[in-house]
């Protein structure tokens, strides 16, 4: 299976210009990142309205809890999966013709604008703690040195950030037992000194690197799928399906056997089986990475069989306008919130309601947006700025 997926995703060359090809790489990864912006605005206002007050104590506070819920970063995850196909889209035509100069365009393209993408979001987390926004600029910086890889070594790319990221948490932990302290690398302050910018960008921040380029690098394999993807979608969706059954099982599994122990050992093993997001422990990856790729891969079925309906039609033209509507939650978050007091912190059901009332809002004027001007306006600045 490995070689049927390497063969063929470095061997395709998609030709330009046909409207199925169009349809196979725009529509679906445009639907799937509006779908995915939803459960980030979920989780968003639901982190930042009920803070230390959230509870494990029925099943949809367990599931929605964002820091070690089921669903925890897994849609912010399955949008970094969404940018590696979208790397692979924008700079296919240089990587498969082997143009050096137009290679040289897509990286230059790449790293200008996730410079871009980089400084805002830096100026942007001191206001909204924790976006997204500068590690998807490092993701657009590194990616521009991946994307003419051959798949098996975007594989081991992967496969070593997570290694890393699962290693440095274990040799915080091992430190931490043996009595030393690592909140200098595990609890900055903040990003606002260099130190500190580099270490949550590598390591602590929200959506570090390590091992974050895991999922970026399962995209850049993805969109070297698509224009096979009606034959290979059902053995990408067991490769998801399995991924994730493995993950949680010998989660179950180990956590049944050794209890709930207080000891070292047994906490080495509790830590080695996690499947949330901020222990960044291999399982994560495993279980995130599954989710992503059943969601990419379903969502676009769906998306590529329907292509002009309303919902997928609306959907992809929000999902062109992401970025913009990603600013907008914020700035409307703050506003109903800390200025005008209209939303407080009752609980999952109002953070909920508040969400999807302002994902639908977003959705329909992205998409009226986008049909009457096109480029939505954070978009059409990252384009001028980074080609």
């Amino acid at each position: 299976m490995a070689r049927l997926i390497e063969s063929a995703a470095d061997t395709i060359v998609t030709p330009p210009g046909t409207s199925v090809a169009h349809s196979t790489r725009l529509i679906g990864p445009d639907v799937t990142r509006a779908i995915a912006l939803f459960g980030v605005i979920v989780m968003n206002y639901h982190g930042y309205l009920n803070g230390s007050d959230i509870r494990n104590d029925t099943f949809s506070n367990r599931l929605f809890n964002p820091w070690i819920g089921v669903l925890s970063t897994r849609f912010a995850a399955t949008f970094v999966t969404v940018a590696g196909i979208g790397i692979t889209l924008m700079t296919r035509r240089g990587a498969t013709s082997g143009d050096a100069t137009s290679v040289d365009a897509d990286r230059w393209r790449l790293r200008r604008r996730g410079f871009l993408l980089f400084a805002c979001g830096y100026v942007l987390d001191w206001i909204w703690p924790g976006t997204i926004l500068y590690f998807y600029g490092a993701y657009f910086i590194v990616g521009s040195f991946l994307f003419t890889l051959r798949t098996r070594w975007l594989v081991v790319v992967g496969t070593v950030s997570a290694l890393l990221g699962a290693g440095i948490a274990w040799w915080g932990f091992e430190r931490t037992e043996d009595g030393h302290s690592t909140a200098w690398l595990f609890s900055p302050a903040s990003t606002r000194s260099p130190r500190n910018l580099v270490f949550n960008t590598f390591v602590n921040g929200t959506h570090p690197l390590f091992p974050w380029l895991a999922f970026l690098c399962a995209g850049l394999v993805i969109g070297r799928l698509l224009p096979r993807m009606q034959t290979l979608r059902v053995r990408i969706v067991l490769i998801g399906v399995a991924l994730v059954a493995a993950g949680y099982a010998v989660n179950a599994i180990v956590d049944r056997t050794v209890g709930a122990g207080v000891s070292t050992p047994a906490r080495r093993w509790h830590l080695l089986v996690r499947t949330d997001p901020f222990n960044r422990q291999l399982l994560y990856v495993v279980t995130a990475l599954g989710s992503s790729i059943l969601a990419v891969t379903l969502i676009s079925s769906l998306a590529e069989r329907f292509p002009t309906s309303a919902p997928i039609r609306i959907l992809a033209g929000a999902g062109r306008m992401t970025l913009s509507i990603y600013v907008v939650h914020i700035v409307v978050f703050n506003e109903v919130v800390h200025q005008r007091h209209w939303v407080g912190d009752t609980g999952l059901d109002t953070a909920l309601v508040f969400a999807v009332c302002v994902w639908l809002a977003a959705v329909i004027i992205g998409w009226l947006w986008h049909r009457r001007f096109g480029l939505g306006p954070a978009e059409r600045l990252y384009r001028n700025f980074g080609g």
